[in-house]
């Protein structure tokens, strides 16, 4: 299901970051997002473009695949 993998992909996505020990607000700043909307990204709330995606894993220094892994 779609809403399982944005799930599983948003929590990726912040387990990275806490693992980097960046806030919400600047992995957001970083994309040039709101910290809500990052936050929204991260709790499966927004169906976003795979551009944002590539964005995000730039702002936390790693490869566009490793968000998949999970």
């Amino acid at each position: 299901m779609l809403s399982d993998f944005r799930i599983k992909l948003g929590k990726r996505i912040k387990q990275i970051r806490e693992s980097k020990n960046l806030s919400r607000e600047d992995v957001a700043f970083a994309c040039n997002f709101s910290g809500s909307y990052m936050g929204m990204i991260e709790r499966a709330e927004y169906d976003f473009k795979i551009s944002k995606l590539y964005n995000i894993a730039k702002a936390l220094d790693v490869d566009i695949t490793e968000l998949f892994n999970f």
